[in-house]
């Protein structure tokens, strides 16, 4: 019935916010510019990769969420009822919103899944910190 859709999309919502939530706070703490937690620069980037897992996973199941209440008026809207066509749910702003925020919050955190280095990249991150210190002595 209808009152089961809508319950399962406010449960989606709910578990996209606490995702969301735990994904903001993931992701500062996996940034480069804060001093919370490690001071490596592969781990600060895993925790940010982590972070913007969290961020895809929020903006899916708002996304499914939003989907399947556009399904369900959909449905109501085409099928034959009693209730005059003027008096019929419709598409509201609420929706496309929804799509919006959720595409935007996939691309979040598929942008911050590729702030992590490359494997060849890490050594010579390494060697580039451990470089100038041995080059000074030297000359």
């Amino acid at each position: 019935s209808v009152t089961v859709h809508i319950q399962t999309s406010r449960a989606l919502m709910v578990i996209s916010l606490l995702l969301g939530f735990f994904g903001i706070i993931v992701s500062v703490v996996g940034m480069k510019c804060t001093k919370v937690g490690e001071e490596d620069p592969v781990t600060k980037s895993r925790i940010a990769v982590a972070g913007g897992v969290l961020f895809i996973l929020s903006g899916l199941c708002t996304l499914a969420a939003v989907s399947l209440y556009a399904t369900q008026v959909t449905y109501e809207f085409f099928r034959e009822s009693t209730v005059p066509i003027n008096a019929r749910y419709e598409f509201g702003s609420a929706l496309f919103i929804g799509w919006g925020a959720a595409s935007l919050t996939v691309l979040g955190g598929s942008l911050l899944c590729c702030s992590c280095p490359a494997k060849e990249r890490r050594g010579q991150q390494y060697y580039r910190q451990s470089q100038p210190s041995t080059a000074r002595e030297y000359v």
